[in-house]
């Protein structure tokens, strides 16, 4: 089953118009909508869960699968470069670097 030319226009511009009112909505409402301190908490803290599931996500598993202990090993060099306030370049470079270095041992 295929999409006619028209539906798929139609399609593109309702979702682009949905995506522009959707992130419009935010500094909009801003002034209008008041959440409770401890919901803003709450969300603060969700982002922060979120964030950290979509790095583990990412530095552990290559698709569906375990990458190797290489991968997780430059991702906490990194994210304890990043804690300490290294300059970024040198975050990146590090734990580039210990990846690196790992495989070229033979580390899987």
């Amino acid at each position: 089953m295929t999409m006619s030319t028209t539906a798929l226009v139609a399609a593109v511009v309702v979702l682009g118009v949905g995506t522009f009112a959707f992130r419009y909505a935010g500094p909009a409402l801003r002034d209008r909508v008041t959440l409770p301190p401890r919901a803003e908490q709450l969300l603060a803290t969700a982002a922060i869960v979120l964030l950290a599931a979509l790095v583990a996500t990412a530095a552990m598993l290559d698709g569906r699968e375990f990458d190797s202990v290489a991968r997780p090993a430059g991702v906490l060099v990194g994210a304890v470069l990043a804690w300490r306030r290294a300059p970024f370049v040198v975050v990146v470079l590090a734990a580039a670097g210990t990846a690196a270095v790992l495989r070229l041992v033979g580390v899987p």
